[in-house]
C-alpha cells in the first residue's frame, strides 16, 4: 500500500502501517526473551563450519589413500600425483634414450638415460611404485604446508604417545605412596615420683657417669637426686629468683646454672659451692648449655640474646644476636651447626661460632620455639613449638618433615638411642612417638600429687638418661616423676594400630602430593 499524501505535501503513513510499526516496536520492547540466544543465521552457520573444516582438515588431503587389501599395484600408482610419476613419451629410435623424471628402481636418480634393456618397459615395475610411494611420504614430511588452524596438526601415533606418557604421569601423581611401618615400643609407666621441692620444678641435667641428676626450682634451690632410689644426695642455695636452667659439664666437675635474677653460676661439686659467676645479661636468664668439645658456655634469656662465654676466665667471648623474642632454648654439639637457638619469635637460628653470625634463619614455625635438641646418634636436630615438632637435617639445616598431632603448647622434648621422642604439655598432656615416622604410639596425661590442683598438672622439663631406658620429668605440681617401659608389654600386647596410622599418614601428606602436582603442572 502506497503512502498517502497529506495537505502539506509530505509522505504520511497508513493507519495500518502505523500500527505494524509500534506493535513490532512493542514485541521488540515486551515480548522477545533476552535470556535465550538470538536466531541462528544459516549462512553464517554455513561459512563458520566451513572454516573449522578448512582449518582442522586441509593437511589431510594431502595424504596418499592407504592400500586396499588385495588392491593391485597398479590401482595405487595411478592414484599417485602425476607431478611425481610420469613416463616421457619416445619414439623406437630413441627407445634407449628414454629418461624418467619421476622416483624410479633405476637408474638411481632422474635425468640418467635408461639402457636398452630398460627401455622396453612401458610401465614402471612394482617395485618401482613402491618406492615412489615411500619418496611421496618422505617429502611430505620434509615439505609439509603450514597449517592454517590454531591448533598445530599432530599425527594419530604421536597423540597416542602423549596421551599415553600424560596418564601414566597422572596415575603415578594419583597413586597412594607406600604408608611406612612403625618401629615397634614398649608403652612407658610411672615408676617413681619425687617429691622436696616447694615450687615449680623447671629444669633437669642428667650426670655424665649417669648416676645422679640435678634439677633446679622456682624455689630457688638446686638439688641432686640419686636416680636409682630417687634419695636427695645434696641441695644447693645461691640463687635470688627461680632457677630455669642447669647443665652438667663432661669435660670438668662443675654444675653450671642460670636463673631469673640474670645470674649465671659455676658450682664445683667436690666444695659444693660457687666458684665463678657470669656477668652480663640485661634480663632473666632462661636456658644454658655446654659445648661438648670446647670449654665454653652459651646463655640465651629475656634480652633477645645467646652469649658465649670462657669457662675458666668468666670473660664474654661473643653475643649471639638477631632474636627479636626472649631465647628459650639452646643447643650444642661437636659438628655443623655447633650451635641452635629457639626463640619467642617463632625462629630458630644456626649460629656459626668461629664468626659468630648465623648460618640459617629458620622460620617455619607459627609459634614460639620452646624446645630443641640434636639427636643422640643421627646428624639431626628437632625443634618444638605449639604447631608441630620439626626435623632438620645437619649441616645445612634441611626441612626434614613434621610430627604433629599435638593442639598444646610444648614446654620440652627428649628423644633417646632407640628412637622414642617424648614430647610434654604445658596442660600436662605428654606424648610417645616413633622418631622415624612421627607414629605416636602413647599419650596421656600427667596425675597431679594429692592436694595440688588440676590445673598444676604441667610439665616444664624432660631428659632420658643415658641409657635411654628411664625419662625424667619435671612438673608444675613440684614434683619429679621418673617413667620407664612397661617389662611385660609385646607387640601382641600392644599392638601398633596400622589403621589409625594410615589415615594419619595420608592426611598428612596431602599437602605434599598436592604440592607435587602443582609443581608438576608448572614445569610442564
Amino acid at each position: 500500500m502506497a503512502p498517502s499524501i497529506s495537505k502539506s505535501g509530505e509522505n504520511a503513513f497508513s493507519m495500518e502501517e502505523v500500527i505494524k510499526r509500534d506493535m513490532r516496536i512493542t514485541n521488540e520492547l515486551f515480548v522477545r526473551s533476552f535470556d535465550k540466544d538470538p536466531a541462528e543465521d544459516e549462512e553464517a552457520t554455513r561459512i563458520k563450519m566451513a572454516s573449522k573444516i578448512l582449518g582442522d582438515y586441509q593437511d589431510c588431503d594431502e595424504y596418499v589413500p592407504r592400500k586396499q587389501k588385495g588392491e593391485k599395484s597398479s590401482v595405487v600408482a595411478s592414484e599417485a600425483p602425476e607431478d611425481d610419476l610420469k613416463i616421457e613419451s619416445v619414439t623406437e629410435e630413441e627407445a634407449t634414450k628414454v629418461v624418467i623424471s619421476g622416483t624410479h628402481d633405476y637408474p638411481s636418480a632422474p635425468g640418467v638415460p635408461l639402457s636398452s634393456e630398460n627401455a622396453t618397459h612401458t610401465d614402471p615395475s612394482k617395485n618401482s611404485i613402491d618406492q615412489a610411494l615411500k619418496s611421496l611420504k618422505s617429502k611430505e614430511q620434509q615439505q609439509k604446508k603450514q597449517s592454517t588452524s590454531l591448533i598445530a596438526y599432530q599425527p594419530r601415533e604421536a597423540h597416542k604417545q602423549s596421551h599415553k606418557a600424560a596418564s601414566s604421569a597422572l596415575v603415578l601423581r594419583t597413586r597412594d605412596e607406600k604408608v611406612p611401618v612403625p618401629e615397634w615400643h614398649a608403652p612407658w609407666e610411672l615408676s617413681r615420683v619425687i617429691a622436696g621441692h616447694l615450687g615449680w620444678v623447671r629444669c633437669v641435667a642428667m650426670d655424665a657417669s649417669n648416676e645422679w641428676f640435678v634439677t633446679g626450682s622456682a624455689d630457688r634451690t638446686i638439688k641432686i637426686w640419686d636416680l636409682a632410689s630417687g634419695n636427695l644426695k645434696l641441695t644447693l642455695t645461691g640463687h635470688s629468683h627461680t632457677v630455669r636452667g642447669v647443665v652438667v659439664s663432661s669435660r670438668s666437675p662443675y654444675l653450671f646454672s642460670c636463673g631469673e635474677d640474670k645470674a649465671v653460676k659455676c658450682w664445683d661439686l667436690e666444695y659444693n659451692r660457687v666458684v665463678r659467676s657470669y656477668h652480663g645479661h640485661l634480663s632473666g636468664v632462661y636456658c644454658i648449655a655446654t659445648h661438648p668439645t670446647l670449654d665454653v658456655l652459651l646463655t640465651g634469656g629475656r634480652d633477645s640474646v645467646c652469649r658465649v662465654w670462657d669457662i675458666r676466665t668468666k670473660a664474654e667471648i661473643m653475643v649471639l644476636g638477631g632474636h627479636r623474642g626472649t631465647v628459650h632454648c639452646v643447643a650444642t654439639q661437636a659438628g655443623e651447626p655447633q650451635v641452635v637457638t629457639g626463640s619467642a619469635d617463632a625462629t630458630v637460628r644456626t649460629w656459626d661460632l668461629v664468626t659468630g653470625t648465623a648460618t640459617s634463619i629458620l622460620t617455619h614455625h607459627k609459634k614460639g620455639v620452646r624446645s630443641c635438641l640434636f639427636h643422640p646418634v643421627e646428624y639431626v636436630f628437632a625443634t618444638a613449638s605449639a604447631d608441630n615438632i620439626k626435623k632438620w637435617k645437619c649441616p645445612k639445616a634441611e626441612f626434614l618433615g613434621n610430627v604433629s598431632g599435638h593442639n598444646y603448647i610444648l614446654n620440652s622434648i627428649s628423644v633417646n638411642k632407640q628412637g622414642v621422642l617424648f614430647a610434654g604439655g604445658d596442660n600436662g598432656m605428654f606424648r610417645f612417638c616413633d622418631w622415624k615416622t612421627g607414629y605416636c604410639f602413647q599419650e596421656e596425661r600427667t596425675v597431679v600429687q594429692p592436694g595440688s590442683l588440676d590445673s598444676e598438672a604441667g610439665i616444664f622439663a624432660s631428659t632420658f638418661d643415658l641409657t635411654g631406658t628411664r625419662l625424667i620429668t619435671c612438673e608444675a605440681d613440684k614434683t619429679i616423676k621418673i617413667w620407664k617401659e612397661k617389662e611385660d608389654a609385646s607387640p601382641e600386647t600392644d599392638p601398633i594400630d596400622m589403621e589409625k596410622w594410615k589415615l594419619e599418614w595420608r592426611a598428612r601428606r596431602r599437602f605434599f602430593w598436592r604440592v607435587c602436582w602443582i609443581h608438576d603442572l608448572d614445569g610442564a
